[in-house]
């Protein structure tokens, strides 16, 4: 079993409006085979907790840690994070043009498993990932996300969850921008990667949108940088009827 620590994580950031505390102190803990959702309203710093995990140069930790079955991850650099089981799942993700998705998504594979797949056999593997997504095979020479509809986006993100197989995922507003339909085979995907591993999952959404197909076993809610509630699945029924409104200025969970 994995374990993935966040404790007392404090996170600020520079702007031309000068510097600001985003996280004030975030105590978390992921074991493998979980699922947790972060809920909270806009602007409440649940993105700014993903990539800080992920390692983004432009958030930096003042205080606390996060941890890897105990190893310091706040040291490692992007890449060796990915090398060692951490998968962010961005909200907007990036273009990357003159770079095909095939050669992008061998390339990463070959970064996460030490060797390059034989040819034929990473084929026939991108090809039955791609058709369990419902993804047309000319999507593989595309370059990686440009001119992709925001549904390609996000299941091009998935695909990349299915043939990487993390440890654990950071899923952030996945079902931004999605159609019901284009939801569901997102959710689909995720859903199938947590049944084959015991990979854990941190979804981040402001909805119960997406909580309706990946259920989550343990749900929080972010508030001014802060965890400040706790509990199961009628924590988040309980937003969807009543809103955040009594969370607003509650203090920080322990």
């Amino acid at each position: 079993m994995s374990i993935l620590n966040i404790h007392d994580l404090h996170v600020q950031v520079e702007s031309d409006a000068g510097v600001r505390e985003i996280l004030r102190g975030v105590d978390l803990t992921i074991e493998s085979g979980q699922t947790h959702a972060i809920m909270g309203p806009n602007g409440s710093g649940k993105s700014t907790l993903a990539y800080t995990i992920a390692g983004h140069p432009k958030y930096t930790v003042t205080q606390g840690s996060i941890t890897l079955d105990g190893v310091d991850v706040v040291s490692m650099t992007v890449d060796e994070r990915a090398r060692a089981g951490l998968f962010l799942a961005m909200q907007y993700p990036v273009e990357v043009p003159g770079v095909s998705v095939s050669n992008f998504l061998r390339t990463s594979v070959t970064a996460i498993r030490g060797e390059a797949p034989k040819l034929r056999d990473w084929l026939k593997e991108l090809k039955a990932a791609m058709a369990a997504l419902s993804v047309d095979p000319k999507f593989a020479e595309r370059n990686v996300n440009e001119g992709f509809s925001g549904g390609e986006r996000k299941r091009h993100e998935i695909l990349q969850l299915d043939l990487l197989r993390p440890r654990f995922a950071v899923l952030d507003e996945t079902d931004s921008g999605l159609d019901v339909d284009a939801l569901k085979v997102v959710a689909e995907g995720v859903n199938r990667v947590r049944e084959a591993t015991d990979i854990g999952v941190l979804l981040i959404t402001h909805t119960t949108r997406l909580l309706r197909e990946i259920p989550a076993e343990f749900v929080h809610v972010f508030v001014d940088g802060r965890i400040v509630a706790d509990g199961g699945p009628e924590l988040a029924d309980e937003i969807e009827a009543s809103g955040y409104e009594r969370f607003l200025g509650a203090p920080a969970t322990s």
